[in-house]
């Protein structure tokens, strides 16, 4: 009686998921209408972007915990955003440094973070790497704070500190609109 009910389910999903694709090659000659869906698609995706306020001016601290004190931005797309970034812990830089790192969309975070581990001389921004990384802070040990200037194209980044087993934790998106 299982096995009559799970093959036309299985079926069933089967015949939408390669409806959703033929849908898009399809559409794709219509890119107009189809760009704005995906946008809208990918935010709405995102739990909580509802409530995260629109602004190009970001404050971010990263503390002994292995943990940002925020996980979520919203930003205008095209336009400067400002990031200024706190390590607001006590242990020292060589054991519990933090920085920022913001990746373009795509880029494969587990990936990232086995170069990184690598990257000590560079303050684990790896230059083999830098063609994922759309800007990045300083490596700060406690009480040190970095500023930094980027633009955004439309789109989901994420951001991750790259300090040696912390991208695991430390890690948020920036939606820009």
């Amino acid at each position: 009686m299982k096995k009559l009910f799970v093959l036309p389910a299985i079926a069933l999903a089967i015949t939408f998921a390669s409806c959703g694709g033929n849908t898009t090659k399809e559409n794709s000659s219509t890119t107009e209408q189809t760009t704005p869906e995906v946008v809208e698609a990918e935010t709405e995706t995102i739990p909580g972007i509802e409530n995260v306020e629109l602004s190009n001016t970001l404050a971010l601290e990263g503390n002994d915990a292995m943990k940002y004190d925020k996980n979520l931005f919203r930003v205008k797309a095209g336009e400067s955003v400002e990031l200024t970034f706190k390590n607001a812990g006590t242990m020292p830089k060589e054991s519990m440094g933090h920085n920022v790192v913001i990746l373009k969309p795509g880029t494969d975070l587990a990936t990232f973070g086995g170069e990184a581990a690598a990257a000590q001389a560079d303050e684990y921004v790896p230059k083999s790497a830098l063609s994922s990384v759309v800007a990045h802070t300083k490596l700060l040990g406690p009480g040190e704070t970095d500023k930094i200037t980027f633009t955004l194209e439309k789109g989901t980044y994420d951001f991750i500190c790259s300090f040696p087993g912390h991208y695991g934790v430390m890690q948020g998106k920036i939606v820009a609109e």
